[in-house]
């Protein structure tokens, strides 16, 4: 197979001569059903169609299928979050040449005339939020977005809204190219409220930077009624952060989370973390909620059950983990997270107790891990802590 990948726009397709005659040669395409509205014209007779459906799998078994090269028309630029990737994955060894055309993005970036510089991109069509997330906590100047109908402009403006970052404005481009186009510039309150064409894309551009404390004061969380000082201090979260070594971790586990307030702290300041917080207390849910939204720390997966009767094979493996509570049953858990991390992977605790400190090295040493030098600090008039830390062997 190789496969000719031709980007076109929202408009009936009128190619270059070149394109024209490399079309004509073919006689397998494939694309979506409004791919083929817009380029049916140029097809030779007795031409074959491939549509490119939800079923992906389906399609591959029909390209496999076919023993001669294939023309795959595209929306705009098939590279960018686009089939020409996907084909590239899935068929290292074959040939794909690309001829692209601009990107929604792109479009809509030219119609609002803007300086599109420091323009950065992401992908909510069929995606999770984490690559919105991730880049809205940074606060980055502009961004672009490729929704779909589920993460619609409206729902990308509430999301903004509910984590606070109202410091951004929205631009909204709906059937770029038809007829019947419309760019729009609103105010995120107001993006809420509209419908839009199935076909947009979004840029967002930040008009002021929101300030967000580098170690967030313990007195701005929400904490459980009647204990205050149930949180990790702020020196101490913040020297737990440097001992996890959390720049190049891609999934952090936060287990006995209470406040939440290390897990928002990890996620403020390394947005890239993907992020799982346990809890046993069910109020502590309201309350990791509440300080998530207060802070913008979009995207911590929160679970609320005992840490012994969950099953770990239902989540990401860590290669960083904070014990911030044990039910008095450290070595069990010890245990319990050495069956489900990979060699590599950084466990840190902080221990009031010395009989915690000495049952945590005991359970490392039993395993066979790595234990660094414990650190002692002593935060006001609070009890001294001990951050342990141990990176699990071969």
């Amino acid at each position: 197979m190789i496969f000719q990948v031709i980007g076109i726009g929202n408009k009936k397709y009128e190619p270059a001569e070149q394109l024209l005659g490399l079309i004509q040669k073919h006689h397998i395409f494939s694309g979506g059903q409004r791919h083929y509205e817009l380029v049916k014209h140029l097809l030779p007779a007795g031409h074959e169609w491939i549509f490119i459906k939800s079923r992906i799998d389906n399609l591959f078994e029909d390209y496999r299928n076919t023993n001669e090269g294939i023309v795959v028309f595209a929306s705009g630029d098939p590279l960018f979050y686009g089939i020409a990737n996907t084909l590239h994955t899935k068929y290292p060894d074959t040939q794909v040449q690309v001829y692209p055309y601009f990107n929604a993005i792109q479009l809509l970036a030219q119609r609002i005339n803007i300086n599109s510089n420091q323009l950065q991109t992401v992908s909510v069509h069929g995606r999770t939020w984490d690559a919105l997330d991730e880049i809205i906590i940074k606060q980055a100047p502009l961004i672009g977005v490729l929704t779909d109908a589920e993460k619609s402009p409206a729902a990308i403006a509430d999301r903004l809204l509910h984590y606070g970052y109202d410091n951004y404005t929205i631009y909204i481009g709906e059937n770029l190219e038809a007829d019947d186009e419309q760019v729009s510039q609103m105010e995120l309150t107001e993006a809420c409220e509209h419908v839009y064409h199935p076909l947009n894309c979004v840029i967002v551009q930040k008009k002021a930077h929101r300030d967000i404390s580098f170690g967030v004061p313990d007195d701005s969380f929400e904490g459980l009624e009647g204990r205050p000082n149930m949180i990790t201090k702020m020196p101490v979260r913040l020297c737990s952060l440097h001992a996890l070594a959390l720049e190049s971790k891609t999934t952090l586990w936060d287990i006995g989370f209470c406040t939440g307030s290390l897990s928002i702290e990890a996620k403020l300041r390394f947005p890239h973390l993907d992020i799982y917080a346990f809890e046993k207390r069910p109020e502590c849910m309201q309350i990791i909620a509440n300080n998530q939204r207060k802070f913008g720390a979009l995207g911590i997966k929160t679970y609320q059950g005992d840490i012994f009767e969950l099953d770990f094979t239902q989540y990401n493996k860590p290669d960083a983990i904070f014990i911030g509570g044990h039910g008095g049953r450290l070595n069990e858990l010890i245990r319990k997270i050495d069956q489900h991390i990979n060699p590599g992977a950084v466990v840190v605790m902080n221990a009031v107790q010395h009989d915690s400190v000495n049952e945590f090295i005991s359970t490392i040493q039993t395993l066979n891990w790595t234990i660094h030098e414990p650190l002692k600090l002593k935060v006001n008039s609070h009890n001294e802590i001990t951050i342990l830390k141990a990176i699990k062997g071969n």
